[in-house]
């Protein structure tokens, strides 16, 4: 049973420290909500979602309970891929007539692997103001907790292909990326997934699960050792992943890699000598490509 409003300690607090912003009308809220945890949820987003003359969400089930919990309670209307474009339009129409619509996903920040993207951008197509509330993420919650060396630069990949011949090509893919890679994946793939993760060998990966959770488990492993890491323990198979693939920077600390490649390049084309090279030390493609360009032209210069 919930709460009533003016009886809710939480509640009053959220509307003393955001009441005093400005929440226009005809405009949708995307709130993030919590990933696990029901306190990581913001006291902006609490006060926010008590305003809104109507919440769309991913699914109603889940979202019923969750708002439910902090004693909130407004009409649902349930937006996610199979009607996202048909639901988009029924909350222009609302919009339209000056209501504030609040978007939240099952977990996290709307629109990250998750409905909300042609959401927000219809709203916008039709002249109707977004307004975007921070909060809890799987993916920043993460990289900060991953401890992944030389990241300046990171992709977001989300979730990999469930088909088995598509998925391998894609962690073929990756492997060629020197950058940090993060990756999402459901409990009954996430075997799967590190099994195919497994070609790439020594290179660094760190698994969140169950992030926020009693059962956080964070672990930082060769991706070679990822799978049996999973094995050791049946229950590391519930709840759902975070994976951070660790930067493969070339040559930084070994020299290597460089050498075999400016070797081949003397006799050589980029492409061959790249992909001779890549095969020989292990080292990232794009990493040698860009290396052997620079070389090409240093060559070019000096001649």
């Amino acid at each position: 049973m919930s709460t009533p409003l003016s009886d809710n300690i939480t509640l009053q607090a959220a509307a003393a420290w955001a009441g005093q912003q400005h929440y226009p009308a005809a405009t949708l809220y995307m709130v993030a909500t919590p990933i696990g945890n029901l306190a990581d949820i913001t006291l902006r987003a609490l006060h926010t979602l008590t305003l809104m003359d109507a919440i769309a969400c991913e699914d109603t089930r889940h979202s019923g309970p969750l708002l439910r919990a902090y004693g909130i309670d407004k009409p649902l209307l349930a937006v996610h891929q199979h009607n996202e474009q048909e639901g988009a339009e029924k909350i222009i129409a609302r919009l339209q007539l000056g209501e504030r619509i609040a978007y939240i996903s099952d977990a996290g920040t709307p629109g990250i692997s998750d409905p909300g993207n042609p959401l927000v951008a219809r709203v916008r197509a039709s002249g109707l103001r977004v307004l975007p509330l921070p909060g809890a993420s799987s993916v920043t919650t993460l990289i900060c907790a991953a401890g992944a060396a030389q990241l300046e630069a990171w992709t977001f990949i989300g979730f990999l292909s469930s088909k088995a011949q598509e998925r391998a090509r894609q962690v073929q893919a990756l492997g060629d990326k020197p950058e940090a890679i993060v990756l999402l994946e459901a409990p009954h793939r996430i075997a799967a997934l590190l099994q195919a993760l497994g070609v790439l060998g020594q290179r660094p990966i760190t698994i969140g699960r169950e992030l926020s959770k009693q059962f956080e488990e964070i672990a930082t492993l060769p991706c070679a050792e990822a799978a049996a890491w999973l094995a050791e323990k049946s229950q590391r198979q519930q709840g759902e992943f975070a994976l951070l693939l660790h930067p493969t920077p070339v040559a930084t600390s070994n020299q290597e890699p460089l050498r075999v490649l400016e070797i081949l390049l003397r006799e050589l084309p980029a492409k061959t000598a790249v992909k001779l090279a890549m095969e020989i030390t292990g080292a990232a493609r794009n990493a040698l490509y860009e290396h052997a360009l620079a070389w090409k032209n240093q060559s070019q210069d000096a001649s």
